[in-house]
């Protein structure tokens, strides 16, 4: 296996994909250094550049990444990004001159899977002045071979040719709210049933046994933290039920402190996809934790004053288990 000083891999990573991690790991077993450029003109819906960073930074950390913006590349004094449908050598020529211009490496050898590469190198190698190698990996055949096209066509079909990390992204979480007594941990597991998929159930009362019914300021921010961790980290499909959110939490420690800590104000700006608030039309239950009706009404009340001024929509469902999922799936699929 021939080794390389450095090495270039280039696509748009939209998204990143089985098949463009195994050219990668190809890349890094025989270069020193690679770089990874991605770029879109246009942009491909559900993979925008932040994305695209993230997923390759959290896959490949070891590389030097360089995802594409038209800003970013103006602030280089760059012309405009080509077009995907722009001949081969336009792009060629453009990743030289951010080779040049910007980066300035000269990398050793590029990485593809596509006759495209022998161009690409020549282009390379006249104006690096140097041998430039195209190292190619033979592509997946069939009907099933991991692609962009393919895989953005349906993205939950396809789920299995994305790392966790990546098919996170295209996962729509559901969010209930509710206050005390509303159903809405019975709610998220009969919904998560339907929708089969998973939940996360609220870490907040879990906390609360763990510490003996005894919160202290700064366990509000942890249960926050923790609930954020634990949808990250849930391996749904399609969707996330999530029995909870921070904005709960920010309720919570406001109605018992006072006030709350910045990075819980942030917390609780998380978006959902999907919010849905428990409607409190059955009898107040008291099970030994919860307060009273009064304290009910006022959590929802403050609900609805927050998610308006917040420009959040909101569905809200009542009546029993089976017709609040009822409510929510034909939202979901309306």
């Amino acid at each position: 296996m021939t080794r390389f000083a450095s090495g270039l891999v280039v696509g748009k990573f939209a998204p990143l994909h089985c098949g463009h991690e195994r050219l990668i790991n190809a890349a890094l077993a025989q270069c020193d250094r690679v770089w990874l450029i991605s770029y879109s003109q246009p942009e491909m819906p559900g993979c925008e550049p932040e994305k695209r960073e993230r997923w390759l930074r959290e896959r490949f950390p070891q590389c030097e990444i360089v995802v594409l913006t038209p800003e970013r590349v103006a602030s280089w004094g760059l012309g405009a990004l080509p077009h995907n449908d722009a001949p081969g050598d336009q792009h060629r020529h453009y990743m030289a001159d951010l080779c040049l211009q910007v980066l300035n490496c000269c990398p050793q050898a590029v990485f593809t899977a596509e006759d495209y590469g022998d161009g690409f190198a020549r282009v390379l190698c006249e104006r690096f002045a140097q041998p430039v190698v195209h190292v190619r990996l033979q592509r997946e055949q069939g009907a099933q071979a991991p692609s962009g096209t393919l895989i953005r066509s349906d993205v939950h079909r396809w789920r299995q040719m994305l790392s966790p990390s990546v098919y996170r992204d295209f996962v729509q979480r559901i969010c209930l709210l509710g206050g005390e007594s509303t159903g809405k941990s019975t709610l998220s597991a009969a919904l998560a049933q339907a929708l089969e998929t998973v939940y996360v159930a609220e870490y907040g009362r879990e906390r609360w046994e763990e510490k003996g019914g005894e919160l202290a300021y700064d366990d509000l921010l942890i249960i926050a933290q923790t609930q954020v961790r634990r949808e990250d980290a849930a391996l749904a499909a399609r969707w996330l039920v999530c029995d909870t959110s921070p904005l709960t939490t920010l309720f919570y420690t406001l109605e018992m402190f006072g006030k709350a800590p910045d990075e819980l104000y942030t917390l609780a700006e998380r978006h959902y996809h999907w919010v849905v608030l428990c409607e409190d039309d059955f009898p107040f239950v008291q099970d030994g934790t919860r307060q009273d009706e009064t304290f009910r009404q006022r959590q929802q009340a403050w609900y609805v004053d927050q998610l308006t001024q917040r420009g959040i929509p909101f569905l809200r469902v009542r009546g029993s288990v089976n017709q609040r999922v009822a409510q929510i799936l034909t939202a979901l699929r309306g």
